[in-house]
C-alpha cells in the first residue's frame, strides 16, 4: 500500500491544472484569442496618437481660415464712366426682377411694383442697398451705389412710378 500512495502522490506532482480535455480545449482556445485582443488593443493605441486634432487636416488652411482679414479695401478708377439704371438692371437685377424668382416683383408688373412705389424712392433705395427678404445687400458690391439707385429709378419707373433720375454725387474736392 505505501508503494501506492507513493505513486500515485508522484504522479499528481507532475499532474498539470488540465484534468479534462474540455479544459485541455478551452486553454488552446483562449492561447489563441487572448492575444489576437491585445494585438488589436495595441494597434489601436499606437494608431491612435497619429490621428490629427479636429480641423487640423490641412493645418494650412485652417489657420488661413481662423486668421482671416476682418475687412478688405478696394481701390476702384473713380473716374470710370458711371452704368445707366438698364445697364445695371441687366447685369445685377435681372437674375431675378425678369423671372419674379424669390418673390422678386417682375419688371414692368405694375401691380406687383404698385404697394412697393407707394413706400417711396427712399424706403426702395434702401431695400436694395441693405437688402430684403430673399435679396441679398447691392451696398458695396460691383455697383456704386448711385448705380444701384438708377437700377431702382429704372425698375420702379417701368412699374409705374414715376422717379426723378437721381443726381450724381459732386466729386470729391482735392
Amino acid at each position: 500500500m505505501s508503494d501506492n500512495s507513493q505513486a500515485t502522490g508522484h504522479e499528481e506532482d507532475h499532474t498539470g491544472p488540465i484534468k479534462t480535455p474540455k479544459q485541455l480545449l478551452l486553454a488552446a482556445f483562449f492561447s489563441f484569442v487572448i492575444p489576437i485582443f491585445v494585438i488589436i488593443g495595441l494597434v489601436y493605441y499606437v494608431t491612435s496618437a497619429n490621428k490629427p486634432a479636429a480641423g487640423a487636416v490641412n493645418m494650412e488652411k485652417a489657420t488661413a481660415e481662423r486668421i482671416q482679414k476682418v475687412g478688405m479695401v478696394e481701390i476702384r478708377d473713380a473716374n470710370r464712366e458711371m452704368k445707366s439704371g438698364e445697364e445695371v438692371f441687366k447685369a445685377q437685377c435681372a437674375a431675378c426682377h425678369a423671372t419674379g424668382a424669390a418673390g422678386a416683383p417682375k419688371f414692368g408688373d405694375t401691380a406687383a411694383w404698385g404697394a412697393r412705389v407707394k413706400t417711396g424712392f427712399e424706403a426702395l433705395y434702401t431695400s436694395a442697398i441693405k437688402g430684403k427678404g430673399a435679396m441679398g445687400a447691392q451696398g458695396g458690391g460691383d455697383f456704386s451705389d448711385y448705380e444701384v439707385a438708377r437700377a431702382v429709378v429704372y425698375m420702379a419707373n417701368a412699374g409705374g412710378a414715376k422717379f426723378d433720375e437721381p443726381k450724381k454725387p459732386a466729386a470729391e474736392a482735392k
